[in-house]
């Protein structure tokens, strides 16, 4: 059984990580976060405190633990607050992934990476693995600066891009969109939402699976994972009102232009998804089936 070890173990890509290993046994986990440990199981792995941007306390943790693997999650991933504190987000989603290359090239360790669709300017999605990069905001510069550094390295990588991923925790510390429409829905509160952005919305539980896939098939090289869905953003909250009834009439369409966001989204990204499902047998749910998965967890918090 291979140990992974799972850098932002407390973000919602990295409970879902945890879940799954609980559930499945699959691997040996190895969970990382800056604080403490925020999942409420606290049995069936190890959990150690480690931020990425403390390279001797990361190399005394990995010589520690030896992982096979790492899942590296954790990043700014806020776009306009990248924009605002560039320094600190090159510090996060560039400096820490070399950080992070040096001791796997040193120990002989698969780096699996978490990367967006904001590597792309959004005028001809969905887009393949091997198109060209455009980004059109600072997150989406340092996500292609760090997918370049992984390609003059010399460690084993695979880099599996996603987008805009939804899904719900016990602690949701963070929002995403579909919570976010779900709770003004539900309290009345007008919104108004973009009309002119498509996207491919993401299932934390198949990203995660995407993931613990990319370790056990040793994959290398770029993989798109998402759902398999396109809508736009405006169809995707009405989705979410549709799903558990709530009144449609209080959301207003607007242009990404009158809503002056710090940072420039691009406007239609999506994924081919064909590779990941070739070479990864990945299987996305489709975003209704994930509302299900949502719903059902919602309950059972609740």
């Amino acid at each position: 059984m291979k140990t992974i070890l799972v850098t932002g173990s407390n973000g919602l890509l990295g409970q879902k990580i945890t879940e799954k290993v609980l559930a499945e046994g699959r691997v040996s986990l190895i969970a990382t976060s800056k604080g403490q440990n925020r999942y409420p199981i606290k049995k069936g792995y190890e959990y150690a405190e480690m931020d990425i941007l403390n390279p001797a306390q990361v190399k005394v943790v990995l010589e520690r633990y030896q992982p096979d693997a790492i899942i590296h999650t954790a990043a700014m991933t806020n776009v306009d607050t990248c924009e605002a504190q560039k320094a600190l987000a090159h510090q996060l989603n560039v400096e820490a992934l070399q950080t992070l290359i040096s001791l796997c090239e040193e120990k002989d360790i698969h780096l699996v990476h978490l990367s967006t669709d904001f590597v792309f300017d959004g005028l001809n999605g969905p887009y393949k693995e091997d198109d060209a990069v455009s980004p059109v905001s600072y997150y989406g510069e340092t996500k292609v600066a760090a997918e370049e550094l992984l390609k003059s390295s010399n460690t084993n990588w695979a880099v599996l891009r996603t987008i805009l991923v939804y899904g719900i925790t016990n602690d949701m510390s963070r929002s995403n969109i579909v919570l976010w429409a779900k709770s003004a829905l539900e309290k009345a509160y007008p919104i108004k939402v973009v009309n002119d952005q498509w996207r491919m919305p993401t299932l934390a539980e198949d990203l995660a699976e995407a993931c613990l896939l990319a370790v056990e098939k040793e994959a290398q090289g770029i993989y798109h994972i998402s759902g398999k869905d396109y809508m736009s953003i405006a169809d995707l909250v009405r989705k979410v009102a549709d799903y558990w009834s709530l009144d449609k009439s209080i959301i207003t369409e607007i242009s990404s232009a009158s809503l002056n966001q710090t940072a420039k989204r691009p406007v239609k990204t999506g994924f081919v998804l064909d590779k990941a499902i070739r070479d990864l047998n990945y299987q996305p749910h489709s975003f209704e089936a994930g509302l299900e998965i949502v719903a059902q967890q919602i309950s059972l918090r609740d």
